[in-house]
């Protein structure tokens, strides 16, 4: 093997070593950020006849080595929009609203069926499938943000994971 063989060898193998990692750093892109946090997975259920509230889930990751806090959302689909949990309490669960949702250091915080969620309240129009509903985020330290949770089938269930869906319970 001569060295311009080696060298020519070598060279391609950078090169696909450089295309590979370029394709693996887009597929793992985040859907929005908001300072160093990534945002990932937004969606609500869409509406059906008559139906008055709304909840959207998502994923924040913190992949920087300090805690941040979703502080609020704001959105013109519904009339208030508030960070909810759900608590269970002899055996029946709850919702509540609670001030904030803490992003922990170096780690993430899903708002999903049965937990934390985004709570819309009094929509101001139905939510279609396939629709995308604007919303502002508002964290302690990466400031604002404008994302769009996508309206998936009013029966979307993301997976049994064995949590508490969020069902009739009313609000």
């Amino acid at each position: 093997m001569t060295i311009g063989h080696t060298l020519s060898t070598l060279a391609r193998l950078v090169a696909a070593m450089t295309l590979s990692t370029a394709a693996l750093t887009l597929a793992h892109a985040a859907d929005f950020t908001a300072g160093p946090l990534e945002i990932n997975d937004l969606w609500v259920r869409g509406s059906v006849p008559g139906q008055t509230n709304g909840a959207g889930y998502l994923q924040i990751n913190n992949p920087t080595g300090a805690s941040d806090r979703l502080l609020s959302a704001q959105s013109e689909a519904s009339t208030r929009l508030e960070l909810h949990s759900v608590l269970t309490e002899n055996g029946v669960a709850k919702m509540r609203q609670v001030l904030g949702i803490d992003i922990p250091a170096k780690g993430s915080a899903k708002l999903a069926p049965g937990g934390f969620h985004l709570m819309f309240l009094q929509l101001t129009g139905p939510f279609k499938q396939g629709d995308s509903i604007p919303v502002v985020l508002k964290f302690e330290k990466a400031g604002e943000v404008r994302v769009n949770f996508t309206v998936k089938p009013s029966t979307y269930n993301p997976g049994s994971t064995g949590e508490q869906g969020h069902g009739g319970m009313k609000h």
